[in-house]
């Protein structure tokens, strides 16, 4: 009965939010991708591979959870070569980023979770083994595989301080589901203990570690910061400052901190990176009433950009160039109450990072980049002008800053192979 008024009330939101996705595609002139997929919809010849090659389902919501899996897809390329990997995802930026991925055979959008819609995804499909990255717990996508006998792991999981409390509530619900999944690899202790509070089998919790640790640069060994600088036309005279992933409520307050330290520093270039692209005709009219001058990525032309300006990024995939281009980098969803975002991707290419005090969502790695000096938090934007005024200040402590965060990464990898090993001597 439970699950009958499940499959209702998704159905019930289905057909509020189908239209309005329809819409919102209309209104910013997008054509809206995916929907017959989300519906267990797909072109014939789509899954038609050899029925005798074991067949891994990767599931990564967004942007985070796909690109902090893809160390453990690597692994499971190199582990089960002749393995199909099928990774999908929620949302459309998360979806670019995977097609991306050379070695995933199938990218895909995840099944509206509705019983019969996904039975039919998971029968095209065929997984031998579905992999979930975080927490994303689909009631009607977990019964559809214990039914059919497919292992369901969890990994890289972890339970926020702010979701904690709300699935809490939802104990008696939440128990029996969990006693579906095969296991549990969590990113600390503290994650184990939430989820085994929740319901989990204790016998099927393991503590492995954050496999965003293992992160491997996507940058090509032999690109220069100069030929990064000649494709984005970005003159060797300036000095870069980059903003990623920003929100609603930053961009406002970057620009005014950008501004007020180009009056110090009139050799700084602003690359700034919404998280969602679809926001940046916003951030546009910002940077135009505040008297920028500024060029979109899309429209990048061969004029090269000049010290002062602004590069407003509408495109996804290419974070880490300009991660690379970046003399100090401010990661964004941290001044305001989002949670934050991986600054570990600053780390891994040894500079310095810096992000404001609303990181519950990355809790673990903000204490622990802090307290390695890899990177700092600041609790305003005043603290945000202040911190880049001193890094600018002083190219000795950001490359001390970067090389910290870089030791900090090394200390803390391995945690891939240890859910991958966790994982495959599994049985259903």
């Amino acid at each position: 009965m439970v699950y009958l008024l499940y499959d209702i009330i998704v159905w019930l939101i289905a057909l509020f939010l189908v239209p309005c996705y329809l819409i919102r595609g209309v209104i910013q002139g997008k054509v809206r991708r995916g929907l017959r997929e989300r519906l267990g919809f797909f072109e014939p010849e789509r899954f038609n591979y050899d029925t005798s090659r074991q067949v891994f389902w990767i599931h990564a919501v967004s942007v985070g959870e796909t690109r902090a899996a893809i160390p453990l897809i690597k692994a499971l390329r190199k582990n089960h070569p002749d393995a199909v990997l099928v990774l999908s995802n929620v949302t459309e930026t998360g979806h670019e980023i995977a097609r991306g991925i050379q070695v995933v055979d199938e990218c895909l959008f995840f099944p509206l979770d509705a019983s019969w819609v996904v039975q039919r995804v998971v029968q095209r499909v065929r997984p031998d083994q579905v992999i979930i990255v975080e927490t994303e717990l689909w009631p009607n996508f977990i019964r559809t595989c214990h039914r059919f006998g497919i292992p369901v792991h969890l990994v890289n999981g972890r339970i926020s301080d702010r979701s904690f409390p709300r699935y809490l509530r939802f104990k008696k619900l939440l128990q029996p589901l969990l006693g579906l999944l095969n296991s549990f690899c969590m990113q600390s202790q503290t994650d184990a203990d939430r989820v085994e509070q929740l319901g989990a089998p204790l016998d099927k919790i393991v503590v492995t570690g954050n496999i965003k640790f293992d992160m491997e640069s996507s940058l090509p060994a032999d690109v220069s910061n100069e030929q990064l600088r000649q494709e984005f036309h970005v003159p060797e005279t300036c000095r870069v400052l980059v903003a990623g992933s920003t929100h609603s409520g930053e961009e406002e307050l970057v620009i005014t901190v950008y501004q007020q330290l180009r009056k110090r520093f009139d050799d700084l270039l602003l690359i700034l990176v919404p998280r969602h692209p679809e926001r940046c005709d916003q951030v546009a009219e910002w940077l135009t009433d505040a008297r920028l001058q500024w060029q979109r990525r899309s429209q990048l032309a061969d004029q090269p950009l000049a010290c002062g300006q602004v590069l407003l990024v509408d495109t996804i995939g290419e974070m880490l160039k300009f991660y690379q281009l970046a003399q100090v980098i401010f990661v964004g969803g941290s001044l305001v109450p989002v949670g934050g975002h991986n600054v570990l991707e600053a780390s891994l290419l040894k500079k310095p990072v810096l992000f404001g005090p609303y990181m519950h969502n990355f809790r673990e790695i903000a204490a622990m980049i802090e307290q390695a000096q890899g990177g700092g938090r600041i609790e305003d934007s005043d603290a945000l002008r202040r911190e880049l005024e001193r890094l600018l200040d002083d190219p000795q402590a950001c490359l001390s800053m970067g090389e910290k965060g870089s030791v900090l990464l090394q200390k803390n990898s391995g945690a891939t192979l240890q859910t991958l090993h966790h994982v495959l001597r599994l049985k259903p």
